[in-house]
């Protein structure tokens, strides 16, 4: 064989490698919202699960959607990212059942106090329970006192990252409470606490940032109000490309407010709305009048509604491909 025709040989395979590897770089990331009524975006709904196309999956804000360790919609979970301890993120109680109540009376009659959702599914799952701020030992607590391991709770603190399951993660600031209910303390202490009406102190609230093997860089906002660091860290060192934005009001940003976190500081190619604290949607359609409908408003960017059980897709560039 000439020279010419090996060299045209290694090229030709060379060639063909790229392109066979192209399509394992481009794989999407799947987004699935775990809220109250299926096909529907619920007030107490939080909750999603990232797939990455490694199959790693993240399940963020458990929340009071997700019915207990046993909710067959959570499959495999790797990871759960918590943003901070209030009960409707970290899950004080849950439904008995997914849609076992309506969007707007939920179903959170089973108590989960004192270890909290989050830590029952991670015990049954054998999930890392990554956080930031001072939150770590509390997990590690939870986790040891359940039988779990205690090194399972991970540290991930504001400058810094880890790499758990190919996935990126880090915390961002997040402008918001981050009280410990004395249910979770128990004791003679934890009475003590409810009685003077205080809460424990796990430091500051965080949001996440996380980057995926695809490389779809995800801003998750816990519950936030409007910072600076929404433009100097996340839409300038991380460079996210997709937001989940809280919009509820009240608690946490409102829609005109989150539109212009959206808008004029992280500047994603696209948002999940969050945390409405709304029936949000009747019959899987924006209910007008609703604050969901005035965020999308004011959004420049596509906003797509967490429907329940409905999978979304995201590509490197946070563009939307399948499922919104």
């Amino acid at each position: 064989i000439s020279m010419h025709c090996t060299r045209s040989i290694a090229a030709a395979a060379a060639t063909l490698g790229l392109l066979l590897s192209v399509p394992a770089f481009a794989q999407s990331v799947k987004v699935t919202p775990l809220g109250g009524v299926d096909g529907e975006f619920c007030p107490q709904d939080r909750a999603l699960v990232f797939e990455d196309p490694n199959g790693t999956r993240i399940l963020y804000d458990p929340g009071r959607t997700v019915a207990g360790a046993s909710d067959p919609r959570l499959g495999k979970i790797d990871i759960i990212l918590v943003s901070h301890m209030h009960g409707d993120h970290l899950g004080n109680a849950h439904a008995k059942a997914p849609n076992s109540g309506t969007c707007d009376k939920p179903d959170t009659s089973v108590s989960a106090m004192p270890g909290s959702s989050t830590v029952s599914i991670a015990l049954a799952k054998k999930s890392k329970i990554v956080t930031g701020s001072e939150m770590p030992p509390f997990f590690a607590a939870k986790l040891k006192a359940g039988g779990g391991d205690p090194a399972n709770s991970i540290l991930a603190r504001f400058g810094g990252s880890v790499l758990v399951g190919g996935v990126r993660i880090a915390t961002v600031a997040a402008l918001h409470s981050n009280g410990v209910d004395p249910g979770y303390i128990g004791g003679e202490l934890g009475k003590a606490m409810a009685e003077a009406g205080i809460a424990g102190d796990v430091g500051l609230a965080t949001g996440y940032v996380l980057k995926f093997s695809n490389g779809l860089v995800a801003y998750l906002s816990g519950d936030t109000g409007i910072t600076a660091d929404q433009d100097l860290v996340v839409r300038g060192h991380y460079g996210a490309k997709l937001a989940v934005m809280n919009i509820g009001d009240g608690f946490t940003t409102g829609p005109v407010e989150a539109a212009y976190v959206i808008n004029e500081l992280v500047k994603p190619a696209a948002v999940i709305a969050s945390h409405a604290n709304e029936v949000a949607t009747v019959g899987g359609k924006l209910r007008p009048g609703s604050k969901t409908e005035a965020f999308i408003k004011y959004a420049k960017v596509p906003v797509h509604l967490p429907l329940s059980g409905k999978t979304m897709e995201f590509d490197a560039a946070g563009k939307c491909t399948a499922g919104c």
